[in-house]
């Protein structure tokens, strides 16, 4: 009889399990177990990350140094979407300020990102800016709509990497014949989101995340919340990275609550209640104890203060490899005639002064430099303008590639051999090419390079030419 209620009960205990585990839901989440089903779009993830991004890892470990350090960022930006993506299935939708809130860590690990590309400009600028912005593409986990003022996820992710490919084809220019690591590498993090991360999010997401509507909190709330006082706070500013595009949006109704609230504020006197009158003895005009001198114990202040800022000058070649030319104020005496194409050129915060380069160099680069003139002979890759403003450049040999970005005022002198260089510019105006006539003066022509676009919708995409202007 024991034995016979023994076997009855074991059998009641194996039905009641087998309903237990018939009734869980079919698709479990990816949280480090083995045990049971993984859900889809989680493993395609994982497959996304082993697949792609472990190969532009293994090119950056060929390369080392800050190529291998952003992209070890870039590793930890994919990591912690897919946590991100794990919570969103168990979550409901936030409002803005929660979905900013939620997106935090992912925003923190693309501004580490960015930061490598402040400063002073490194050797491997182009490789840091290149991953920094292509993790721009990321932010398709914040589309919540068409309202939102974003584009749909996988045009996000497509457009995204064309602005990083500004960058990535700088590397390609410059390590084509010298080093195929690197090219390798840009090889492999285009690859990550074209064709790898755009057919993911095609795959899982086409129209963006789909949250949990019988989820709980995606946002933890915390004590110092609950002491908030009872007046309706504004909400907390969006993540710059993430969800800028959605708090511009004009359909956010939170955002019409809170300025209507401003404003209806404003106009029953609440704001001013409390301000004083300012009388006219209180206007500084009528003020006998302020003028508009300035003494001379204030002018010595501030000079004293501006000097104390100035950093010294530096003209030098750093590990016989790069010539560095920084914080040359007025010198218009600068010449480098001892170097060969294996070194660079790097001119940074210089200012009124003339550099000239007497012979073949690999690169040349002028970096947030005003009124500046340079004048060289040969360059093996490119020479690039970059965060300047009022700069001439006179090529009086050869140079493939001439690159102008988010600069204000250029003036290029390009010889004949120099002719055929590819010229690209992007965030720049007034930017003025000459080159030598034909005619027997031996004048120079002047062409204006457009800044100015118009894109028209034809055929099923978009067309853009330059605005022509006419007249003189």
């Amino acid at each position: 009889m024991e034995e016979d209620l023994i076997k009855r009960l074991e059998s009641a205990i194996s039905r009641l399990e087998a309903i237990s585990i018939g009734s869980r839901p079919s698709i479990s989440f990816d949280n480090g177990d083995d045990d049971g089903p993984v859900d889809p779009a989680i493993a395609a993830y994982d497959d996304l990350r082993t697949q792609f991004v472990s190969r532009v890892r293994d090119a950056a470990e060929k390369i080392g140094g800050q190529v291998l350090q952003v992209t070890e960022i870039l590793e930890e930006a994919f990591s912690v979407q897919k946590e991100l993506l794990i919570k969103i299935k168990q979550c409901q939708k936030p409002d803005l300020g929660g979905l900013a809130e939620f997106l935090q860590p992912l925003n923190e690990v693309i501004m580490k990102a960015s930061s490598l590309t402040e400063g002073k400009r490194s050797d491997f600028f182009n490789h840091l800016k290149t991953a920094a912005d292509s993790l721009a593409a990321l932010a398709w986990i914040a589309y919540t709509g068409k309202d939102c003022g974003m584009s749909l996820p996988i045009a996000h992710v497509e457009e995204s990497w064309q602005m990083a490919e500004f960058y990535s084809n700088k590397v390609l220019v410059e390590y084509k014949s010298k080093d195929p690591n690197h090219v390798e590498w840009v090889k492999a993090l285009k690859d990550v989101y074209l064709p790898g991360l755009r057919d993911y999010v095609k795959g899982f997401y086409p129209l963006g995340p789909v949250w949990c509507s019988s989820g709980g909190s995606a946002i933890t709330s915390t004590p110092s919340k609950s002491l908030a006082p009872k007046a309706p706070a504004p909400p907390p500013p969006p993540s710059a990275s993430l969800v800028s595009a959605e708090s511009s949006g004009t359909s956010s109704s939170r955002s019409k609550e809170g300025m209507a609230a401003v404003f209806q504020e404003i106009s029953s006197g609440g704001v001013t209640s409390g301000l004083r009158k300012v009388t006219d003895d209180m206007k500084a005009k009528n003020r006998k104890d302020r003028s508009g001198v300035v003494g001379t114990t204030e002018k010595e202040v501030h000079s004293a203060s501006t000097s104390s800022k100035a950093v010294p000058p530096k003209f030098e070649l750093q590990m016989g490899r790069k010539w560095a030319v920084e914080y040359q104020i007025g010198r218009k005496d600068l010449v480098i005639d001892d170097c060969d194409a294996k070194q660079s050129v790097y001119a940074f915060g210089c200012k009124d002064s003339v550099l000239q380069v007497q012979g073949k160099v690999n690169n040349i680069t002028l970096d947030k430099c005003t009124k500046m003139g340079i004048v060289f002979t040969d360059v093996v890759a490119a020479c690039e303008i970059v965060n300047c403003n009022g700069v001439e450049v006179q090529c009086q040999g050869s140079a493939p590639t001439i690159s102008v970005d988010n600069t204000s005022g250029c003036q290029l002198y390009l010889s004949k051999d120099s002719l055929e260089a590819s010229i690209t510019t992007a965030k720049s105006s007034e930017i003025n090419v000459l080159v030598p006539d034909s005619g027997p003066d031996g004048d120079w022509g002047e062409h204006a390079l457009p800044q100015q676009y118009v894109h028209t919708f034809k055929d099923g995409q978009f067309v853009t030419l330059p605005v022509s202007h006419s007249g003189a």
